[in-house]
C-alpha cells in the first residue's frame, strides 16, 4: 500500500475526544494490550497528530503520529499498528517467518507467497482468514511487514504451502516507514533460542550416519521403555528452498527409474514416519489428523522437497492414513464430526530410515552378528558374512572371495558406506539433523579497489547465526560499517562484510559469547597482530 509515495491531505493535532476514542479502539482490537501499555502508545499529554493522506492507488488512509514516527493507521475503519509500534511489542499480532532476500519483494509492493515461509518446529501459528499477521525475518522476532492472511492456517497446510499466503499493507522501508525516523529494526531474539551452544565437551556437534539397508530395521520405540519417542529430527524444511524456481515439483533424482507419483509415495511414507519417530509423543495422542500434517509432517521433509499429497497415488491425507491404519501402525478413530484424530500409534512397529551416531552404528552391528551366529566358533576376532553384510560392505569383486572380516574392519566398512550427517545443538530447542558435512565459518579479508581492507565472513547460517543480527552486532561494536550480501556462487547463502580487518572483534563474538568450537571457524590467524594498524 505504501511501496510508492503518498499524498498528504492534512495533518492537524488530536483533539482530546478523538485521543480517548483512539485509546478505546486500541483497547478492543488489541485486547493483548494492557492498560499500561496502552497509555503508553496513545500519550495523555505528548503530542498526538493526525495525518489524512492518499495512498498511490487513491486508498483514503488516516495516519495517527507521535514522537515523529506513525503509529497507527486506519483504513476502511480497520486499525493497524506500524511496524514502528511492533518493534515496541513484538508480540501484539501472530507472527509468521520468512527469508531476508524476501523483503525486498515485500517493500516493492508484493504479497507474501506461502512457499517463502518458514516453518518453524513448533508449526505455524494459528490464524483464520482475514486475521491481521505480522511477518519477521529468521533470526529477528522483530516484525518487519504486516499483512491479512489469506487464508486460515488449516488451508494454508491443506494447499501444501502454495499460493498467496499474506496481502501486505505495509513494510519496513516502504514510504509510510520512511516518514518516521527510519530507524532500523531492532534485534530481538526468537522466542527460547539463545545462541547455539556448540561446545565440545557437550558433544553437541556429533558426526552421525544413516544406517542403509536391512540391517537398519529399528523399533519405534528405540531405547525408552515406555514409548516416548526422541525428538532428534531436523532437517530441513521446504519452505527453506524459497528462492529455488525448481520448488513446487518433486525434484525427482534422474537416475531413479521410479515415477514422480511413485517417489510421493516415498517422501510422504518417510514424512510421516519421521514425524511419529521423532516428533509425536505418547503424550500428545489424541492427535488430530491436520495437525499431524502441519505441526509435523511438513517440518520433517528434506531440503529441495516438498510434500505434496495430491501428486500421490493417494490423493488424500484421509486415504493414505487409511492405508496407515491397515499397517497396523496407527489408528484412527473421528472423535468429533468430519474430525480425525489419530488416538493410538504402535511404538514397536518395526520400520527403517534412522538417523544414527557412530556409537549406535556399533551396537546395531555387533547385535546383529551376535543373533545371527555370524561370530567365528574359532577366532572370536572373525565375523563371517552373511548375504546381508555382504549386500552393504563388499565390493563387487569381493563378493566370492571374503568370506570374514575382523571385527574393526567391519564396523569400519559400514560407517564408510553411509552417508554422513551432523548435529547442532541450540539451548531449549530440538537438536537439528542435517545431510552432509558441517562447512566451518569462513573468515577471508578482501582487498577493496581503495586499497581497503574488508573483513567477509560466511556459512554462519549453518550454525544457527543469522547474518543480518551479527551484522549489527559487530557495526555497533568496531565503530565500522557492514553490508549483508548473497555470497558468491552460492544460493541462498549470505555473506557479512565489515570494513577494515576486524577478525579480533568477530573471533570474541564466535568463541567466547556464541560458544562455538574453534575448529568450526577458519581463518582467526588472520586477525591483525598487537601494534599493527588494520
Amino acid at each position: 500500500m505504501f511501496a510508492k509515495a503518498f499524498r498528504v491531505k492534512s495533518n492537524t493535532a488530536i483533539k482530546g475526544s478523538d485521543r480517548r476514542k483512539l485509546r478505546a479502539d486500541v483497547t478492543a482490537v488489541f485486547p493483548t494490550l494492557g492498560t499500561d501499555q496502552v497509555s503508553e502508545l496513545v500519550p495523555g499529554k505528548e503530542e498526538l497528530n493526525i495525518v489524512k493522506l492518499y495512498a498511490h492507488r487513491g486508498d483514503a488512509v488516516t495516519v495517527y503520529v507521535s514522537g515523529g514516527n506513525p503509529i497507527l493507521f486506519e483504513l476502511e475503519k480497520n486499525l493497524y499498528p506500524t511496524v514502528y509500534t511492533l518493534w515496541s511489542y513484538p508480540d501484539l499480532l501472530p507472527t509468521f517467518t520468512t527469508w531476508p532476500l524476501v523483503l525486498e519483494k515485500l517493500v516493492g509492493g508484493a504479497d507474501l507467497m506461502l512457499p517463502g515461509l518458514v516453518v518453524p518446529p513448533a508449526g505455524l501459528p494459528q490464524v483464520q482468514k482475514g486475521d491481521l499477521c505480522a511477518i519477521a525475518l529468521v533470526g529477528n522476532r522483530a516484525p518487519v511487514a504486516i499483512g491479512v492472511a489469506a487464508m486460515s492456517t488449516a488451508e494454508m497446510l491443506t494447499s501444501g504451502l502454495k499460493g498467496r499466503g499474506f496481502s501486505v499493507l505495509h513494510t519496513y522501508q516502504d514510504h509510510l516507514w520512511r516518514s518516521g525516523d527510519k530507524s532500523s529494526p531492532p534485534s530481538i531474539a526468537p522466542l527460547a533460542l539463545d545462541p547455539p551452544d556448540l561446545s565440545e565437551e557437550k558433544g553437541s556437534v556429533q558426526a552421525d550416519t544413516t544406517l542403509q539397508g536391512d540391517m537398519r530395521r529399528l523399533t519405534l520405540e528405540g531405547e525408552e521403555e515406555e514409548g516416548e519417542v526422541q525428538q532428534r529430527c531436523g532437517e530441513k524444511s521446504l519452505s527453506e528452498a524459497t528462492e529455488d524456481p525448481s520448488v513446487g515439483t518433486l525434484n525427482p533424482d534422474p537416475t531413479d527409474s521410479k515415477t514422480l507419483q511413485e517417489q510421493m509415495d516415498e517422501l510422504l511414507q518417510r514424512c510421516f514416519l519421521c514425524a511419529l519417530k521423532y516428533r509425536v509423543k505418547k503424550a500428545d495422542l489424541p492427535l488430530l489428523t491436520s495437525t499431524l500434517l502441519g505441526s509435523h509432517m511438513f517440518s520433517c521433509c528434506p531440503e529441495g522437497r516438498q510434500l505434496d499429497i495430491k501428486k500421490s497415488s493417494y490423493k488424500k491425507l484421509s486415504k493414505f492414513l487409511q492405508h496407515m491404519q491397515q499397517e497396523q501402525i496407527i489408528q484412527v478413530q473421528e472423535l468429533s464430526k468430519g474430525v480425525e484424530s489419530i488416538v493410538a500409534v504402535d511404538w514397536k512397529h518395526p520400520r527403517k530410515g534412522s538417523i544414527l551416531e557412530g556409537s549406535e552404528v556399533r551396537t546395531i552391528v555387533i547385535n546383529y552378528a551376535k543373533k545371527n551366529d555370524l561370530v567365528d566358533a574359532d577366532n572370536k576376532n572373525l565375523v563371517k558374512l552373511d548375504p546381508i553384510l555382504c549386500d552393504c560392505i563388499l565390493e563387487k569383486g569381493e563378493q566370492h572371495t571374503v568370506m570374514k572380516l575382523p571385527w574393526d574392519s567391519l564396523l569400519n566398512r559400514c560407517l564408510e558406506k553411509l552417508q554422513p550427517a551432523y548435529q547442532v545443538t541450540f539451548p531449549g530447542q530440538e537438536p537439528i539433523v542435517k545431510k552432509g558435512k558441517i562447512c566451518p565459518i569462513d573468515i577471508t579479508l578482501a582487498q577493496r579497489a581503495s586499497n581497503k581492507k574488508v573483513t567477509v565472513v560466511r556459512n554462519l547460517e549453518a550454525y544457527g547465526l543469522d547474518p543480518c543480527s551479527v551484522a549489527t552486532i559487530l557495526q555497533q561494536r568496531c565503530q565500522a560499517s557492514t553490508t549483508v550480501t548473497p555470497a558468491p556462487g552460492t544460493k541462498d547463502i549470505l555473506q557479512v562484510q565489515i570494513q577494515g580487518n576486524q577478525i579480533h572483534h568477530l573471533g570474541r563474538l564466535l568463541l567466547e559469547e556464541y560458544r562455538l568450537p574453534r575448529k568450526h571457524i577458519q581463518g582467526l590467524e588472520k586477525a591483525p597482530k598487537p601494534g599493527k594498524k588494520k
